[in-house]
């Protein structure tokens, strides 16, 4: 019989930390996949003024957040290392073009085209893995990112122009997860890293807005207000929900339940805001999602092989 030592604190047990942390993963996913309902609430606000304002908000509440976690040297180191805050402000540039295109596709009536961009996002990270990193894919990668090509060329084909909403979108995203793969700075302080150095410009943008007369703040009610001070609490949350969970659970784990955000947001496109889905359109979905389902497949059975070994 064992005795317990007194004041010690209980170790939580992997399956409690991995039932956690998959819990931590799918709120940030379904966060996620219901933000166009958000953003749709802000639809007579210009999304560059959205940008502006999520900036500035996340960057003050996810200081705050770091201050009540002791962690503010860490983002006193990053700002210090040139490397690192050099590679912060290019993650926080990207991460600014990655919002900026998705709130404009969202209140523009383009919700299809941004689920299609974070549906095709994990490949374009896959292809920056080996053009960047020297990474090799095998034979089912490279079918997976062949049939996702074709699905995107015929798209361009039959709608006479490129995706470039959903081009933009998962290019913007995956250079900005490799920016932030090879820095070495937590999430937290790296999201707050990112957005300090952003704020000064989001700021003064805002303030010249606000003297001109021309800025929404202040100007189209309360609950508009209110909606724009929360952008930095809807940012930060999930970001840390989704580092949480990443933490805890298999990368392949993680590999799935991302299909979970783009998914319902492609529904909402659909069934909500009454977006067109044509059959050629659908016919070029339809590529995808079979590309993908090669590669989460992939991705399911060589991690099962490595359990194994």
């Amino acid at each position: 019989m064992s005795a317990q030592i007194p004041g010690a604190a209980a170790v939580p047990s992997a399956a409690a930390q991995h039932r956690s942390g998959l819990l931590a993963a799918i709120g940030a996913f379904l966060f996620w996949g219901v933000f166009p309902l958000y953003l749709n609430l802000l639809a007579a606000v210009p999304a560059l003024q959205i940008l502006a304002h999520r900036i500035v908000w996340c960057c003050v509440f996810v200081l705050g957040w770091v201050a009540m976690r002791g962690e503010l040297g860490a983002i006193r180191a990053a700002l210090a290392n040139p490397g690192s805050r050099l590679r912060l402000a290019g993650s926080g540039v990207l991460i600014s073009i990655n919002w900026l295109t998705y709130v404009w596709a969202i209140n523009n009536g383009h919700v299809i085209d941004a689920s299609l961009g974070y549906f095709i996002n994990p490949l374009v990270s896959v292809l920056l893995g080996v053009v960047v990193l020297s990474e090799r894919l095998n034979r089912a990668q490279w079918t997976a990112v062949g049939i996702a090509a074709a699905g995107v060329i015929y798209l361009a084909l039959v709608t006479g122009r490129p995706p470039w909403i959903s081009l933009v979108l998962a290019l913007s995203f995956g250079l900005y997860g490799l920016i932030r793969k090879v820095v070495a700075v937590e999430s937290l302080p790296a999201l707050a890293t990112e957005t300090l150095v952003l704020t000064p410009l989001a700021a003064g943008y805002l303030l010249w807005l606000g003297l001109h007369g021309s800025g929404a703040f202040g100007q189209l009610g309360m609950s508009t207000d209110l909606l724009l001070l929360g952008s930095g609490i809807a940012t930060a949350v999930p970001l840390a929900l989704f580092a949480y969970g990443a933490r805890r659970i298999p990368l392949s784990t993680v590999g799935l339940t991302q299909y979970l955000a783009p998914s319902m947001q492609f529904l909402l496109g659909v069934f909500f805001f009454g977006e067109p889905f044509t059959r050629a359109r659908a016919t070029g979905f339809t590529l995808i999602w079979f590309a993908l389902a090669i590669y989460a497949a992939d991705g399911l059975r060589r991690n099962r092989a490595a359990a194994s070994a």
